[in-house]
C-alpha cells in the first residue's frame, strides 16, 4: 500500500521497519521541545492517509528504558489531519538519593533518560477501521461473562 508522506523538515527520516516481521515503523525524532507539563518530539513529516485508514501512533518496546510515557498512551492520526505527526511524552519522576555536604541522605525526583534528536522516538501502525452505526435496542444478548469487568471473576 502507498501513502503519502511529506517531509516538513530537511533532516525528516521517512519510518520503516526494523526488521521483516516488525508490524510497526519505527520514527525518528527531528526535535524536541520540553515544557513543564511535557517533553515533545516533532518528526518533520506529515501524512495523507486513505479513506478508511487511520495511524496508530504508539511507543517502542525500547521506551521502558526511559522515564517517559506517551501522554495519551496510544496516538491516533485521522485520515483528515495534515499537520506534523509529533510524539508527546508525560515525564516519569523517579527518586533518587544522593549525599549532601552533611553526608546525609537527600531524595530528588530526576528524569534524564529521555530520547535525544535522531533516536527512534516511537512506532506507527496503519490499519483500516470500519465506519460504524450504532443501533439501539432494550437488550443484548447474555454470555457466560456478563458484566464481570476488571479481572472479575466466577459468580454473577
Amino acid at each position: 500500500m502507498d501513502i503519502k508522506i511529506k517531509k516538513l523538515t530537511s533532516d525528516a527520516v521517512i519510518p520503516s521497519y526494523a526488521t521483516e516481521g516488525s508490524a510497526g515503523m519505527d520514527v525518528i525524532a527531528t526535535s524536541v521541545a520540553v515544557t513543564e507539563d511535557y517533553i515533545e518530539y516533532g518528526t518533520g513529516l506529515a501524512f495523507e492517509l486513505p479513506e478508511g485508514y487511520a495511524m496508530f501512533i504508539l511507543p517502542r518496546s525500547s521506551n521502558s528504558k526511559k522515564d517517559l510515557l506517551l501522554c495519551n498512551s496510544v496516538g491516533l492520526l485521522d485520515e483528515d489531519y495534515r499537520g506534523e505527526l509529533r510524539f508527546r511524552y508525560k515525564c516519569i519522576l523517579r527518586p533518587e538519593t544522593i549525599m549532601d555536604e552533611n553526608n546525609q541522605p537527600q531524595t530528588w525526583l530526576n528524569c534524564t533518560k529521555q530520547y535525544a534528536v535522531g533516536e527512534k522516538v516511537g512506532q506507527i501502525v496503519i490499519l483500516p477501521y470500519p465506519k460504524i452505526n450504532f443501533v439501539e435496542v432494550n437488550e443484548l444478548s447474555d454470555t457466560e461473562r456478563g458484566e464481570r469487568g476488571f479481572g472479575e471473576v466466577g459468580g454473577t
